[in-house]
């Protein structure tokens, strides 16, 4: 069996100014929104189409403190790394 990749790449806009925590070790983590969105012809409407997903981007140590720095709420940006799914229980 082949080996796969993990591997995301987002063009989109910043959909919020950046939120920066350090962590326990003092590494920085920085969280955003991206949003990117397609658009298309209906074949049965002739109307356009469009849709927006939103994408949360966490960013770790020294990218962290460089987006922290640089972005800003609708901000083009590229994005390269790894996707990740990550589930939890809310308390409440």
């Amino acid at each position: 069996m082949a080996r796969s990749i993990n591997k995301v790449q987002l063009i989109g806009h910043i959909g919020g100014d950046p939120t920066t925590t350090a962590a326990a070790n003092g590494t920085s983590i920085t969280n955003f929104s991206v949003a990117t969105g397609e658009s298309w012809i209906d074949k049965n409407t002739g109307q356009r189409q469009e849709r927006t997903e939103w994408h949360r981007v966490t960013c770790f140590g020294k990218i962290a403190e460089i987006s922290a720095q640089y972005a800003k709420k609708g901000t083009r940006i590229y994005i390269e790394g790894k996707n990740r799914t990550r589930e939890w229980t809310d308390e409440q």
